[in-house]
């Protein structure tokens, strides 16, 4: 009798009522964190956190180091072994296959979304990319027509035109102990790998022409992911069709007839599929890291890959440089670690005048709150 005269005197209507309110607790608590994990994968702030937490610079230098190195040995089987010579062709394959497959991933709701079109506007991403498609078109094409000493000087070149392209564009200048770093590393590139400056008019002149687009590739790259809340997959997904449809222009004007009856074998056809997956992989890569560095980090990164590749050429392969080019390697390589330990140090310095300048205003607040009871002050503040 005591459950029934419980049940009848209410006290069933209030256990039913709790056990409602746990369920409605506990579904709120449900739909926050559904809430929470969307904004965390799914909207471009909390994608852009999720980048910058788990793809460092290290981690993006080393995974663009890589593939960068991965992608030159398939690329000299494409274009020695398999004879296929047609440069702003592969890098139109490159591309379709990178759009492709980031159109499965969307697909599978993996590329998170973009930010507002207000915040970036279609001009900035159209001319993303345009200057990609020239960069890494002109790019195949001056290494075709030209000895690899004059590409690589060409390469040299895109240094300063970043620091001069920065200053111009957004008021960016580089601190003199950098700029000194960044000559030492020059010179010990040019040094380490200019061996023989063969080259013809045209060749010259599409190296020339190439120095800016892959500088301000470079920099448009890097600013609209560290000045918005662009990743690097949501970035390529809009711009790479502009970019395809820039190298379906420039494959007619530059590359040499032919391409329809190029022998289409399956190991043919192998090879260059592996070449584009590995072109999709450097070019996610490469974003990731301008990302999470700079332009010119970047740069030293791409020098640095010279110079390594150099070096595990003579001490693996047996290799013979020159004495000469060994000890410009030994240079690049000491002023890339300084460049490394000065871009450390800044960052460094940054992190600890952020939260200090937080404590200040923080005790800016402080003071300025009136306690009840009391009247503020009639005095004018003092002008900052």
């Amino acid at each position: 009798m005591g459950v029934w005269e419980f049940i009848l005197r209410g006290g069933g209507r209030r256990f039913l009522k709790r056990k409602g309110s746990d369920a409605g607790e506990a579904g709120r608590a449900l739909e926050e964190l559904r809430s929470s994990l969307y904004n965390e994968f799914h909207t471009s702030e909390g994608a852009k956190r999720q980048q910058q937490k788990f793809c460092g610079p290290g981690v993006a230098l080393s995974f663009n180091f890589v593939v960068s190195v991965g992608i030159i040995m398939a690329n000299k089987m494409v274009m020695g072994t398999v004879g296929f010579n047609f440069p702003v062709a592969l890098s139109l394959i490159h591309y379709v296959a990178a759009w492709v497959l980031m159109a499965v991933l969307r697909a599978l709701y993996l590329i998170p979304t973009a930010p507002p079109s207000k915040s970036t506007p279609f001009s900035s991403l159209f001319a993303l990319g345009a200057v990609m498609s020239f960069s890494t078109g002109l790019a195949n094409i001056s290494l075709k027509h030209n000895s690899v000493g004059f590409y690589q000087m060409a390469k040299i070149a895109v240094t300063p035109t970043i620091v001069a392209a920065e200053f111009i564009l957004f008021q960016k200048s580089v601190s003199l102990r950098k700029v000194i770093t960044l000559v030492i590393v020059s010179f010990g590139v040019a040094v380490a790998t200019v061996t023989d400056l063969e080259f013809n008019f045209f060749g010259a002149c599409v190296a020339v022409a190439w120095i800016i687009p892959s500088a301000v590739n470079k920099i448009l790259w890097s600013n609209l992911q560290q000045s918005g809340n662009w990743t690097a997959l949501a970035l390529m997904w809009k711009t790479t069709p502009i970019t395809i449809f820039f190298f379906l222009v420039l494959m007619p004007l530059m590359d040499p007839p032919g391409l329809l009856s190029f022998n289409w074998n399956v190991k043919n056809s192998c090879a260059i599929m592996i070449s584009a997956l590995l072109g999709f992989l450097l070019q996610w890569s490469g974003a990731l890291a301008l990302g999470a560095t700079s332009a010119l980090s970047h740069v030293v990164l791409g020098q640095f890959k010279t110079i390594v590749i150099m070096l595990s050429g003579f001490l693996v392969f047996n290799s013979d440089p020159g004495l000469t080019s060994l000890y410009g390697a030994v240079v690049a390589l000491g002023g890339m670690s300084i460049y490394t330990y000065l871009g450390l140090k800044e960052s460094t310095t940054g992190a600890k005048r952020i939260p200090s300048t937080s404590r200040q205003s923080s005790h800016s607040l402080k003071s300025k709150v009136i306690p009840v009871g009391e009247k503020p002050e009639t005095r004018p503040m003092d002008s900052v």
